[in-house]
């Protein structure tokens, strides 16, 4: 499977002119790539290539690999927007969005990034350093720094493209990794059921509840501070407002990161499993697509609900379940907060509060979303023995 890893530049003040400089000139470029294509209505990197060639080595002063990467750029970003508009994400034909996308060439910003391969840059893994291509010529001796783990994934599976990104002042390397496929756990022990909401980002049927208050205060304090930002309307108050919203979005995917990773330990696979004692189970989850769509908030309770990263946490859970062989299944989530696991009485009457329930029929009693977990894993059992029962033979 792929994967992506990160590593960040270390370049002298030199040397990290000289990239901006790369930069900077490889998007002049893939603009006027991007022109050329879109007149000539090309779609074919070769064909595109042919006409484009000669024109970036010299008017650019790009090397002959750099003006081939460009090319590629270009037409990947055509190919897409092409998918973006077959699958409906820009709206429906003659909508403002898809007239706006498809009316002029796509542009790219001063400093987007720019994929390298092999060929104008090495790695020096021992070193820790990288010679990267330049339009100042090629740089060698460039450091670079990043978390243990992701550095020996990098030495051992990178496989493939870099991107040097330039964010916030500071360099990176985006490389991709060809990590092999581990074995899949066809015959888990059992599940664990996990309940995702917004106080508790996730409570598993083991009743560990990973509480989502602390995100929500920063969240908060966030909007506060983007609020004074916005009515300042200056162009540096609009700069420092997209800094704080990358901001929030890293560390929002932080939290799920750290979630997700002690969930799939705990079931079992990964390196961190004897942290939290692996178990050989499998991972349930509510089938949660649409959810925004059923309800009508509060203006107050907009932003939370909107802002609320229960995707993100599933597709890391399934990306990290995937790569320690833990299998993943979706169930059905209605209901699960007002069933009663022990006798199946499902009334709303059960959940008196948000945090309690209490069965009407039986007196089961605990906290809400620990009940939800159960009920998740519960429906986990029974979906899991339809599916991977025997067929039955025909007479």
């Amino acid at each position: 499977m792929k994967v992506v890893t990160q590593v960040k530049l270390q370049p002298s003040p030199e040397a990290a002119a000289a990239l901006a400089a790369t930069l900077l000139a490889c998007n002049r470029a893939a603009d006027a790539v991007s022109v050329v294509a879109y007149e000539r209505g090309i779609t074919a990197r070769n064909e595109l290539q042919k006409l484009v060639y000669v024109r970036l080595k010299a008017e650019f002063g790009l090397a002959a690999q750099p003006a081939v990467r460009v090319v590629k750029k270009v037409v990947d970003a055509y190919t897409t927007l092409r998918a973006n508009v077959r699958a409906g994400n820009l709206g429906p034909a003659g909508s403002k969005r898809r007239s706006r996308a498809e009316s002029k060439p796509i542009g790219f910003r001063p400093d987007a990034a720019q994929p390298y391969d092999d060929r104008i840059l090495s790695w020096q893994h021992d070193a820790r350093t990288v010679s990267i291509w330049t339009t100042a010529g090629r740089i060698k001796g460039v450091r670079y720094t990043g978390h243990p783990g992701q550095l020996a994934v990098l030495e051992k599976y990178r496989e493939g493209e870099s991107d040097l990104v330039h964010r916030d002042g500071m360099w990176f390397l985006v490389a991709t990794c060809e990590i092999p496929e581990v074995q899949l756990n066809t015959e888990p022990v059992d599940w664990i059921g996990v309940d995702r909401g917004i106080a508790n980002l996730a409570t598993t049927s083991d009743g560990d509840n990973y509480q989502g208050r602390r995100l929500c205060r920063y969240r908060r304090w966030q909007a506060r501070k983007r609020a004074q930002l916005q009515a300042k309307q200056t162009r540096s108050a609009v700069r420092r407002a997209k800094r704080r919203a990358r901001c929030e979005a890293r560390h929002a995917a932080h939290v799920n990161h750290r979630i997700s990773k002690e969930i799939v330990a705990v079931a079992g696979g990964t390196s961190q499993a004897k942290l939290w004692g692996s178990t050989g189970r499998g991972v349930a989850l509510e089938e949660l697509s649409g959810i925004r769509d059923g309800v009508r908030p509060f203006r107050a309770q907009r932003a939370t609900l909107s802002s609320w990263p229960f995707h993100q946490l599933e597709e890391h859970i399934r990306y990290k379940a995937r790569r320690a062989g833990v299998p993943v299944i979706s169930v059905d989530a209605h209901y699960t907060s007002q069933m009663c696991p022990r006798c199946g009485h499902t009334a709303r009457h059960n959940r008196p509060t948000r945090d309690t329930f209490c069965c009407r029929r039986c007196g089961l009693a605990g906290p809400a979303d620990h009940v939800a977990g159960v009920n998740v894993r519960n429906r986990a059992r029974s979906a899991w023995v339809l599916v991977n029962g025997p067929v039955p033979q025909r007479t």
